[in-house]
């Protein structure tokens, strides 16, 4: 495809990432200082004082902890913030199917992307689909291996994180897509089957899958004592892995293409990269 243009902020602006210090906001920053910005991660500690972290950027993006018990209220604090901050341009992180009441962490997004469009800040959201890098750790290990709480067959509209990393920076740093609600997804619907599969290919390795319902999953979590999640990420997780067990999480291809010009990688390109970094090319 040929490269789009877009109308590109000023050099060297200062990106906001907001709960910028996780995988997610890594892949942003990377992708931002390659565009020639300067990203600035936010995490708890800086929004403490939010006015006084946003303060300095052109544009932010406005991304709520992974499960946060109140999003709508943390992002109409960035909301503020952002206005009193003087931010010329937000990106709100949604998420692939966001009106999807079965799901009450997806719900929330939605009713943040209301409050974001009635906001006075222009905006873009992004409605990105699952990583393929999730699955990459048990791909790692000594056997590989794929564990999953819903079925390995559902439809998932998988996109690598190196992906949305670019296309949120293009997003950030151009005046492209303003007003937009754009999916973030790959360039095909795969199954974690498929993952896998795709996998062993790359690793040239026999990958193991081993998959359990929901309701299991749950009652496995609850016996741990040394669970990292609570009662309630503990039921939102659950409603989440019965929604995948019983439709998937499918995702348009288009956006990527739409912001980049080009498609969005294969998930063989993705696991073939990432695995390369864990192993070492040679190993391969």
């Amino acid at each position: 495809m040929t490269p789009l243009p877009s109308k590109e902020l000023a050099k060297a602006g200062k990106v906001a990432i907001v709960s910028g210090k996780g995988k997610t906001g890594r892949a942003i920053a990377d992708a931002v200082s390659a565009e020639g910005h300067v990203p600035v991660p936010l995490g708890r500690k800086e929004l403490n004082d939010p006015v006084a972290a946003l303060r300095g950027c052109h544009t932010a993006y406005l991304m709520a902890p992974n499960l946060h018990s109140d999003e709508l209220g943390f992002v109409e604090m960035l909301l503020d913030a952002c206005c009193s901050a003087g931010i010329e341009r937000i990106v709100y992180h949604s998420v692939a199917a966001p009106y999807a009441p079965l799901m009450p962490h997806h719900l929330a997004k939605a009713k943040s992307e209301d409050r974001v469009r009635r906001s006075s800040l222009p905006f873009t959201i992004v409605q990105p689909c699952a990583y393929v890098d999730n699955l990459v750790p048990g791909l790692r290990e000594a056997p590989p291996a794929i564990k999953v709480a819903y079925s390995a067959d559902s439809p998932f509209g998988l996109i690598g994180l190196r992906d949305l990393g670019e296309a949120v920076a293009r997003l950030l740093t151009t005046e492209d897509h303003l007003g937009a609600t754009i999916e973030l997804g790959g360039p095909e619907l795969v199954s974690i089957r498929d993952v896998a599969r795709t996998a062993g290919e790359v690793l040239g390795a026999e990958v193991g899958l081993e998959v359990i319902n929901p309701a299991s999953w749950a009652i496995a979590q609850e016996s741990r004592k040394d669970s990292v999640i609570d009662a309630r990420e503990r039921e939102w997780l659950t409603a989440m892995f019965d929604y995948y067990d019983r439709y998937g999480l499918p995702c348009g291809s288009a956006g990527v293409p739409s912001i980049l010009g080009r498609e969005a990688r294969t998930i063989a390109e993705v696991l073939a990269e990432e695995l390369r970094k864990g192993v070492g090319e040679s190993q391969l």
